[in-house]
């Protein structure tokens, strides 16, 4: 998919193009900062032995991932 989206890019206006490799690039960087802060909070929560935050972060990793 990613393929047929960077060729469809060619035929758009080359700072329009620059502006949105640049808002999907930080998106992915917000979105794998989240993902590894939550990752960090699960581990920190096993370590801890608790549920509660391990069930809770879980569920907010798959709404991120």
């Amino acid at each position: 998919m990613e393929n047929n989206v960077l060729n469809g890019m060619d035929r758009v206006d080359p700072n329009l193009r620059d502006k949105m490799l640049a808002e999907l690039f930080l998106n992915q960087v917000m979105n794998d900062f989240k993902r590894n802060k939550i990752l960090e909070k699960v581990d920190h929560s096993l370590k801890n032995k608790d549920k509660e935050a391990f069930l809770s972060l879980t569920e907010e990793l798959k709404s991120v991932s």
